[in-house]
């Protein structure tokens, strides 16, 4: 895998937001094949940053109901929270 595979999205969140200004770390949304050796290096290549810490949890998949009827899942996905060396960031805009 690639490093665009292995990491899909940054994740923008209130929580998220605060986590970055009071200690440096963003949350991303990974491959839930890949480890946190090779999410780390992903975000290294793809960023320009050095990563001290990396975070990694699965997250379940909701049920979900459309109307009465029509019952769903979403999706299951890996939430990775990366830790930056200090006077590191990562441009969300």
């Amino acid at each position: 895998m690639n490093s665009f595979q292995i990491i899909r999205t940054v994740r923008l969140t209130e929580k998220g937001t605060r986590q970055g200004e009071a200690f440096n770390q963003y949350t991303v949304v990974a491959d839930p094949r890949a480890n946190k050796t090779q999410i780390r290096q992903a975000v290294q290549e793809l960023f320009k940053v050095k990563v001290t810490k990396v975070n990694t949890l699965n997250v379940r998949g909701k049920q979900r109901r459309q109307r009465t009827a029509q019952a769903g899942r979403s999706s299951n996905w890996k939430k990775a929270i990366i830790t930056l060396k200090a006077g590191d960031k990562i441009s969300l805009t």
